[in-house]
């Protein structure tokens, strides 16, 4: 099969033929229509992760994908030979299935069948980035009338974020730049803060002065880059990066911490689910062929990325 993948530990990613993976126990083998793109797929190429658990070679990239089962393992119940679906490749040792590939072996717990409604490219662009946003957003527990300032909102899983802020009631004070803002307050943000225009804290201050109640952390990483300072002592912080320690939280009278994605079925399914019924916004603002999914990478990479990237590996 054709994937992208990295041949050995410390080389560059490369589209070119390699063994397909064979179903095992619990697991799912589904060929591939469509993979969706995120930050830790750069991160598993720049070795973020090899200290943490083995790697094995060839590494195949992507950890999203929808697609047609092609075979299934013992014990996996919910899903046929034939159905559609969509999944994600959980991080688990060893590090080596991934699905920038005419074909996925996926763990069966992450695997949740696709709505009918919904085509493969917006399944693929569901599962982290979702996951992560639904976790983000719970940490918080947003209450009716609250102000939630959502930093690094223009990417896919400030999309997310900011959509399910606005359906339990919040207010949204989301960042972007000046072209993000007609799609972001379209998305359910009531201020739209450009992080280009001067600080942000200083223009969250000025719109909210007595502070955000809570703030979602989706682009810095290190606690002097955050925006902790634009939400009221008391207020709550969740990121999804390694922003929100417990140190610098304390230092500016906030709870919260960071938080980790689930994407299993249950947290995917009704996500998809609320895109099929068209109250969820799927925000896929780039498709590229398995050709250019290396260019992708490189657009997450760089910070430049508006939205869900996907790849389409077959029609």
């Amino acid at each position: 099969m054709r994937a992208l993948h990295v041949p050995a530990a410390g080389e560059q990613p490369r589209l070119s033929e390699i063994p397909t993976p064979e179903v095992a126990d619990g697991t799912v083998l589904i060929r591939v229509k469509a993979a969706g793109l995120n930050a830790i797929d750069n991160a598993i190429v720049g070795g973020m992760f090899t200290a943490m658990m083995p790697h094995q070679y060839p590494l195949v990239l992507g950890r999203d994908a929808a697609g047609v089962v092609e075979a299934v393992g013992a014990g996996v119940e919910h899903v046929n030979v034939g159905d559609e679906v969509f999944g994600h490749v959980l991080l688990a040792p060893p590090i080596q299935a991934g699905t920038i590939a005419e074909y996925a072996l996926l763990h069966g717990a992450a695997v949740a069948l696709k709505p009918a409604e919904i085509d493969f490219v917006t399944a693929a662009a569901i599962p982290l980035a979702g996951a992560a946003a639904y976790a983000a957003v719970d940490a918080i527990d947003p209450q009716p009338g609250q102000s939630v300032l959502v930093s690094g909102a223009s990417g896919g899983v400030g999309s997310y974020v900011v959509q399910l802020l606005a359906a339990r009631g919040a207010t949204v004070a989301a960042t972007g730049t000046a072209d993000d803002a007609t799609r972001l307050t379209a998305l359910g943000a009531t201020t739209v803060v450009d992080y280009t225009a001067g600080p942000v804290v200083e223009q969250v201050l000025s719109a909210y002065p007595g502070g955000v109640d809570a703030l979602i952390e989706l682009a810095a990483y290190s606690p002097d880059a955050a925006p902790f300072a634009a939400v009221r002592k008391g207020g709550k912080a969740a990121a999804t990066t390694t922003a929100a320690d417990e140190q610098s939280l304390a230092a500016h009278g906030l709870t919260g911490g960071g938080v980790m994605a689930g994407p299993v079925r249950e947290v995917t399914a009704p996500l998809a689910a609320q895109a099929a019924a068209g109250s969820l916004k799927v925000d896929v603002h780039t498709v590229l062929p398995i050709e250019q999914a290396a260019d992708g990478l490189a657009t997450l990479a760089g910070g430049r990325a508006r939205g869900k990237t996907v790849v389409k590996i077959a029609d």
